[in-house]
Order: C-alpha cells, then sequence, then structure tokens
C-alpha cells in the first residue's frame, strides 16, 4: 500500500481521498492510468505552445526587418548573423540526421521507394515522443507484486495510452489541421510525427493485448484464451480493433504507399474506420472512450471541413471546369476556371478532384498562376449600358503536373487523345492550403526549382517583383535557378514568364538562370539577355549562393523546391554559410 500511495503523490493526487471515495489498489492505478494520460496530453500541448512562442518571435522579427527595408537599399544591418543562431540552425533546425542526406529517398529500384531520414529535429521530436510513452507505460507499476497484479497494471496503461495516443494521430493527419497556419509547421512534418505516433499506438495496443493474454495462458492454456473471445463480446470487439489497428502498420510502409498509394489510402480509411468502432465497443462504459469519442470528434470534424470547402470553392451559378494540355516533356498544364473568386497567395497548394478521371480521390497539386477578371453582364449574362452593368470577378488557377503514373497517366493519355492534345472536364479543388513561408522581409532571395518544383517558385517571383515595383516587400534581389533536362521544358511555363518578364521594375530587380541537363546540341543553350540566362548541364551550388554571398542586400532567404537530392545541396551550402551571413534555409516538400 505504501508504494501506491508514493505513486498517487507523484501525480498530484491525495491518496486518502481516492481510499474513502473508490477504496483499493485497482482503483487507485485505474486514476492514476487517467492522470498520466491527461500529463501526456498536456506535454504535448506544451510542446506545441514552445513552437508558437518560438515562431512568433521570428514573425514579429521579420515583420519588423521588413519595416525597416523601406527606403533602405542597403540593408547592411540584416547581413551579419547572430553567432547563437547560426550554430542553431546549422547543427539542430537544418541539420540532417546524419551527414548531408535528408529529402534524397532511398530507393531500391525505380518502383521501390524506402522513404527518406528525419532531420535532426524531428528525430529529437519523434525520439521525444516514444521515451515519454514509454516511461509512462513502466512507471508507478509495483513490480514486487504477484505476476497478474503487474500484468493487469500494464495491460490497463497501455490500453489507456494507445486511446489517448489517438487524439493527436487524428488531429495531425488532417490537412485542414489549424496548428498549420498556427505554429505555421508544414503539413509534412505533421505527417511525419502521424506515421511515428500510429506505429506507437499499435505497439502499445499488442502490448494490451500480450499483458492480457499470455498471464492467462500460462495458468490455464491458450485454449483458455480462444474460450474467452468466443464467449465475451467484450474481449473479441477488442481483439477486431487490435487486428485492424495492425492492418493499418502492415501496409502502410514506404514502399507499398508509394507504389500503390490509392490502394493504401481506400484500406487506410476502411481500417481505420473498423479499429474506431470495434474500439468504441470495447470501451462502452470505460473512462478512456472519452479519449476516443475526442478524436472521432477531431475526424469527424475535419472531414466536415473538406465537404464544405468543397462545395463552396466549387459550385455556385456554374461549376468549375478544368482545361487539361498535354504539354512536351510528359508534362501537363491543367487551368481550373472557379466557380467562385480565390483570393491565391504564394506557396500555396490544391488538392484536385476528378471524377471522370480518379473517381472520388484527390491529389495535392501547388497553383502555378492565378488570375482575376471582372466579367461585366446584366442578370441574364447580357451585355447593358454601363449604368446598369453588374461586375463579377472569374478566378482561374493553372497547375502544371508531371505524368506520373495512376492519375497523372490516365490525365496526361485524356488529354493527348483529345484535339490539339486539349480537353475540358469537371474538376473540383479543395483548398487553398500552405502558404506558410514568406519571402516580402529578405532583402536577397534565391529561389531553386527542379523540374515542376517550378509551380511553386513562379508564384514568389511575381510576388516579389510585383512587391519591388510597388515598394511592399524588402526584395531588392531575386535570383530564380531552374534546373530542367530539355530545352522544350520551358514551354511549360511560357505563358506565366512572359507575364513576369514585361512586368514593372523586373530589370532591376529579378535574375534568371537555366540549366539545361540534357541539351540534345549546344546549340540549344542561348541565352536571351544578361538577365535571363541559360547554361548547359547541373549548377554549382556551391559557387550560385557564393556569388549571391558576395552581392548581398539585407538577409538572405533560400527557397527550394525540387528532388532529394537538389534540396540536400541545397541545404548544405546553406548550413555552411550560417555563420558567414545571414541566410535562412526554406524547403518545400511533401514526402508522404
Amino acid at each position: 500500500m505504501s508504494y501506491s500511495l508514493l505513486c498517487l503523490s507523484l501525480v498530484g493526487l491525495s491518496s486518502a481521498t481516492v481510499l474513502e471515495k473508490r477504496g483499493g489498489d485497482w482503483m487507485i492505478y485505474e486514476l492514476v492510468n487517467d492522470d498520466l494520460a491527461r500529463i501526456t496530453l498536456m506535454v504535448l500541448g506544451l510542446l506545441a505552445a514552445f513552437v508558437f512562442i518560438w515562431k512568433m518571435g521570428f514573425r514579429i522579427s521579420h515583420h519588423m526587418r521588413q519595416l525597416a527595408s523601406f527606403n533602405n537599399e542597403r540593408q547592411r544591418y540584416f547581413v551579419s548573423p547572430d553567432g547563437t543562431l547560426a550554430r542553431l540552425k546549422n547543427h539542430v533546425i537544418y541539420a540532417p540526421l546524419f551527414g548531408t542526406r535528408h529529402n534524397r529517398e532511398f530507393q531500391l529500384s525505380r518502383a521501390v521507394n524506402m522513404g527518406t531520414l528525419p532531420g535532426r529535429i524531428h528525430t529529437f521530436i519523434l525520439v521525444g515522443i516514444i521515451v515519454m510513452n514509454v516511461v509512462v507505460c513502466v512507471v508507478t507499476v509495483p513490480y514486487k507484486k504477484e505476476e497478474s497484479s503487474v500484468a493487469g497494471i500494464i495491460r490497463n496503461r497501455t490500453g489507456t495510452m494507445a486511446t489517448v495516443n489517438l487524439i493527436p494521430l487524428v488531429l495531425l493527419a488532417g490537412r485542414n489541421n489549424p496548428l498549420i497556419k498556427l505554429l505555421e509547421v508544414p503539413f509534412d512534418t505533421y505527417n511525419l510525427i502521424h506515421r511515428w505516433l500510429a506505429r506507437i499506438v499499435v505497439f502499445e495496443t499488442l502490448a494490451h493485448v500480450f499483458a492480457w493474454a499470455i498471464p492467462k495462458s500460462q495458468k490455464i492454456g491458450w485454449s483458455a484464451v480462444g474460450n474467452a473471445l468466443g464467449h465475451s463480446t467484450f474481449l473479441l470487439v477488442g481483439l477486431i480493433a487490435t487486428v485492424a489497428f495492425v492492418a493499418l502498420m502492415l501496409h502502410s510502409p514506404s514502399p507499398i504507399r508509394h507504389a500503390f498509394y490509392e490502394t493504401f489510402l481506400h484500406l487506410h480509411i476502411i481500417f481505420a474506420a473498423l479499429s474506431f468502432g470495434f474500439l468504441w465497443v470495447h470501451l462502452n462504459g470505460l473512462p478512456a472512450q472519452t479519449y476516443l469519442l475526442v478524436a472521432i470528434v477531431f475526424w469527424a470534424l475535419e472531414r466536415a471541413a473538406r465537404i464544405v470547402i468543397l462545395v463552396y470553392r466549387n459550385i455556385g451559378r456554374k461549376s468549375t471546369t478544368a482545361l487539361v494540355e498535354a504539354l512536351p516533356g510528359d508534362a501537363i498544364r491543367l487551368t481550373l476556371k472557379m466557380a467562385r473568386p480565390w483570393t491565391f497567395k504564394p506557396g500555396q497548394h490544391i488538392y484536385l478532384y476528378m471524377p471522370s478521371i480518379g473517381l472520388w480521390t484527390s491529389h495535392p497539386f501547388s497553383v502555378g498562376w492565378s488570375e482575376t477578371e471582372e466579367i461585366v453582364t446584366d442578370e441574364k449574362g447580357l451585355p447593358m449600358a454601363q449604368q446598369d452593368m453588374l461586375g463579377t470577378k472569374h478566378t482561374s488557377l493553372s497547375l502544371l503536373i508531371r505524368r506520373r503514373t495512376g492519375f497523372t497517366d490516365k490525365l496526361f493519355k485524356r488529354a493527348l487523345a483529345a484535339p490539339d492534345s486539349r480537353v475540358t472536364l469537371r474538376a473540383y479543388a479543395e483548398g487553398p492550403y500552405g502558404s506558410i513561408h514568406s519571402m516580402d522581409s529578405y532583402g536577397t532571395v534565391v529561389l531553386f526549382a527542379g523540374g515542376v518544383g517550378i509551380t511553386h517558385q513562379v508564384p514568389f517571383v511575381r510576388h516579389l517583383v510585383q512587391g519591388y515595383s510597388e515598394g511592399t516587400v524588402a526584395a531588392r534581389r531575386v535570383t530564380l535557378v531552374w534546373i530542367i533536362q530539355s530545352p522544350e521544358h520551358l514551354e511549360w511555363i511560357r505563358p506565366w514568364m512572359t507575364s513576369i518578364l514585361a512586368m514593372d521594375g523586373r530589370r532591376e530587380v529579378l535574375r534568371i538562370m537555366l540549366f539545361v541537363t540534357r541539351p540534345r546540341n549546344t546549340k540549344e543553350i542561348q541565352s536571351p539577355s544578361n538577365t535571363v540566362q541559360m547554361f548547359p548541364g547541373r549548377p554549382n551550388i556551391d559557387t550560385l549562393i557564393g556569388m549571391e554571398v558576395d552581392t548581398q542586400l539585407g538577409a538572405m532567404g533560400v527557397l527550394v523546391c525540387g528532388n532529394g537530392g537538389l534540396s540536400d545541396d541545397v541545404r548544405r551550402v546553406c548550413r555552411k554559410r550560417q555563420y558567414q551571413t545571414q541566410v535562412d534555409f526554406i524547403e518545400e516538400s511533401f514526402t508522404w
């Protein structure tokens, strides 16, 4: 009894009160389980609060830097790095787990993708969460008592913790997760934590089952375990929920997820629904059912938000349509005519539904271009006298999609088979999502793009050039580095770049460097002007960033969107320059 009282004092409970109201050691440990569950959620909440305060400091700093840059061409004060922050960025924030490899995927073949390594800061968070769960599952357990009592306590503890972890697991999995904008942490990071929380839930669930089954089999035999499952609905539904959780983990490894994404997605939803449904019956009347209810509410709210956004964005006087164009180099340019106006920001992406191609499935794509025009008609759509005209805004969004397998392959073939390789289809756009990074406070901006990664960078180029002309951003030097395989890939963004090259102030602020890795002959490589240059081969990232550092104006922001190898190269060079100048590295990736 003295050990139990000590356990209660550690978690802040009054043992005397518990004994008076509940009685017995068993109820004491049930209350300990509940308190440890609440402490776990509180620790995760404190972690989120710390990140919020950390990010808020940077928001304020960047805003003040942007204000100070107006009428200050050189911005010399913001060039010098802070020693402590430079060390932190070099060794923690930007650092891969080992060496220089982070987002470059491990591939056994072109079809088998083994995933990526987490960054050092991601590893700290994941290890912390794993250690916390291990400690919570084994702390305060009276190991000197008889084995059946110890197994019972561990059984209940692991079951409670598996249910509690469903709350952050569901919250972080949603694309409408409010923490994305609040903490300015990309969905990619939450997705990583979601996957590891899911593994923790599965192992805690298995520990919960074995902590019941093993002691029972030791006393009576495994036949007794089967008889108990056959005669108890409570035990049977718990076992079915466990099987569903294990199935969720077994079909989710990176090679399966990447090779059969749509199949994976459908199975994931089915197994998640099964596990939650049978777990609800298993927990009927138990305190842990409250935690499951919270997880289910989060899941339902996120799904409801998707439906509301989808209906609002795409159903109005007209429905959203998509003009699909097949382009050279196995690419697709898709222009959405939205049913309602859309206020677009650089860095945003949408989830695209095209029922005639992919039924109800959705796929994320960066928005490369947007235009808003005002159509003036009467209520019946007929031109009227100026004083009687009604103005309605029409928004179009353009995407650049690289042909892969599955959905994109079907979409490319559909366009290619149409006259002029263009076809109009019904589409639905869900969003906008993203846009957590702003480049407005940097005097020098360097944008790296690989292939279709240019869709993420073009809106930043347009925004910064326009901001420079209007005097609303700090940018005085913007360099776009685009790496493509063939000159014919220039056709992908030709109409967008034509508009940008005609903008006021473009020559003063923007420089474009195109690197063609597989030119058919050297005659294809011709630089149109001093501000738009073409080069054969791959760029030397170290040399390019070194050139920018030599002519740096204000703080430098480096944004990269491309394959994992390009991202890792840019990250390596930015880390190396931390002690020399003020350089912020920003990576746009989506590792699912």
